[in-house]
């Protein structure tokens, strides 16, 4: 199968409807030449609004720290964008509910089979994070960020960029100062890395 036709089976999926108040809307972007992958969570409902990817405060943090305009970000020959369900999960008390489990066991194996040239998956927050390090991943997310070398080259688990962490990114200095220069050296050495 190729990755248009497996795309298509994705954007027709409609495995979550029943828990989805607005509906099926699966929300990502790739292709087989992509050379890096970003699984986030789910998308929110700006993100279900729009039909784009971090499309929202947290997508403009994102990009900053990886040092990405829009154009470099969104282009899917190069970075796949592929959250840990497709489609917005609705919201609870403490914002949106989390990514539906049975949407990355079903399409992510597939979907990285058809990117061979896949050099670096980002991990942004604790749902990517259980689902690729299963239990690899620490007790915490601040643990697991912090062990980023033990998941390397392939993984880098990141905190999610939300407006809702700031707090995490005040009380974790190091993030900012040591992570990121090495994330977005890593991530722009995959850029530049031809097929």
């Amino acid at each position: 199968m190729t990755m248009t036709a497996l795309l298509q089976q994705v954007s027709a999926c409609t495995a979550c409807a029943d828990e989805l108040p607005l509906g099926p809307k699966p929300i990502l972007r790739a292709s087989a030449s992509a050379r890096i992958m970003i699984v986030g969570q789910a998308p929110g409902r700006r993100v279900h609004e729009t039909g784009i990817p971090w499309n929202d405060p947290s997508g403009d943090r994102l990009r900053a720290w990886l040092q990405l305009d829009r154009e470099s970000f969104y282009d899917e020959s190069r970075i796949a964008i592929i959250p840990s369900a497709f489609c917005y999960p609705g919201t609870g008390k403490n914002g949106d509910l989390p990514p539906p489990p049975r949407c990355a066991p079903l399409w992510h194996p597939r979907l990285r089979a058809e990117m061979p040239g896949l050099q670096l998956i980002l991990l942004v927050g604790s749902y990517a994070q259980a689902y690729y390090l299963e239990r690899r991943k620490k007790a915490t997310l601040t643990e697991t960020v912090q062990a980023w070398r033990e998941y390397g080259p392939d993984f880098i688990p990141l905190p999610h960029p939300s407006p809702r962490n700031l707090a995490w990114f005040k009380r974790n200095p190091w993030y900012e100062a040591e992570l990121l220069p090495q994330v977005r050296q890593m991530v722009h050495k995959a850029l530049e890395t031809t097929s």
